[in-house]
């Protein structure tokens, strides 16, 4: 019987899990709520916050778990993509942890895990599918051939749809992360209310640069007209907001799904938790005859039982790490 103690570090949330036989017992995340009043996450706080929690973090998830340390098989975590400091105190643990019970180690990809993370509950997507990745880092649309072979067919080119959000929810004025304000006022708005551009690109990749600047270059124009233009607009703009960044997702995911024939469609990442994307994906999956997969909210945001669960299937294939890895902030499929 397999047990494996994973970790999960990469940004602003600290967690720990244990899988069993790939079954997950616990999943415990310690939110950092110390960048709120930055707006932003600031990297050598994140650091100092994992420092902090992750040992009372592993210690809650063995103990829920009624696993102690001699139970484990191997130790997992994330080793990228993230913030170097963070990552390095997630990786410096599990290396330290598993040398000291001689177990195996074994690293895992941090975007590689959102995709896994449809493996935790059924049903499950059967392969090949696709996985529309979406976060506050990354937007990427994943072939998904196996459980360890994976491929980005399409990826943005500069900013990711995650930040998009909270970079306009805070020209909005609302608090760090945004992107939960923005859906939260969304569901009352008018998402025709105000038209926002799409891609014009004809590939399968992304770009959400400029869709942040023709937000900036919108508002800027309307309060120097109306100073109270947001705050008597505030549902509608979200709404429109909102509308505009879920439209180009899904024009880019259904060009792949056609390109590439395959009607399993998934979706993964913080944003994937995000209601009007659900709801549009729900939608679309009537129309177009799609079977689709959502995570369950504790499983859409960083979390170690994706990491858990990658981990699983890489012990199963005996794919471990030597001491001598180190973290990979910029690391690729």
């Amino acid at each position: 019987m397999n047990t494996i103690l994973a970790i999960e570090s990469s940004c602003d949330e600290t967690s720990a899990s244990i899988i069993q036989e790939g079954r997950v017992l616990t999943n415990i995340v310690a939110t950092q709520s110390v960048h709120e009043k930055y707006g932003g996450v600031v990297p050598e706080l994140a650091s100092r916050a994992h420092q902090q929690n992750i040992i009372p973090v592993v210690h809650q998830a063995l103990t829920e778990a009624g696993i102690t340390k001699k139970d484990l098989n191997a130790v997992a975590f994330t080793r990228g993509p993230g913030l170097l400091g963070a990552l390095l105190v997630g990786t410096s643990f599990a290396k330290s942890f598993a040398l000291a019970l001689n177990i195996p180690l074994i690293e895992v990809n941090h975007m590689q895990a959102h995709v896994l993370a449809h493996f935790i509950d059924k049903p499950n997507p059967q392969f090949p599918f696709l996985c529309l990745t979406v976060s506050g880092g990354h937007t990427q649309i994943i072939l998904v051939k196996n459980y360890l072979d994976m491929e980005i067919i399409g990826e943005t080119v500069d900013d990711a749809v995650g930040e998009a959000f909270d970079k306009t929810a805070k020209i909005l004025g609302f608090p760090y992360p945004g992107g939960v304000w923005i859906d939260k006022y969304a569901q009352n708005g008018n998402p025709h209310a105000y038209a926002f551009p799409d891609l014009k690109n004809k590939d399968l990749n992304y770009s959400f640069s400029g869709i942040k600047t023709a937000f900036l270059n919108f508002f800027r124009k309307k309060v120097q007209r109306n100073p109270d233009f947001i705050s008597e607009n505030l549902n509608d703009i979200c709404a429109s907001i909102q509308h505009t960044l879920i439209r180009i997702l899904m024009q880019k995911l259904i060009q792949a799904s056609e390109e590439y024939q395959i009607s399993e469609i998934a979706i993964a990442g913080g944003v994937s938790a995000n209601s009007g994307l659900r709801t549009t994906l729900q939608k679309t999956a009537q129309e177009k005859n799609w079977n689709i997969y959502i995570p369950d909210f504790q499983f859409c945001t960083d979390n170690a039982g994706m990491i858990a669960m990658a981990a699983h299937y890489k012990y199963l294939a005996k794919d471990f790490c030597g001491q001598e890895v180190s973290p990979m902030p910029r690391m690729r499929f």
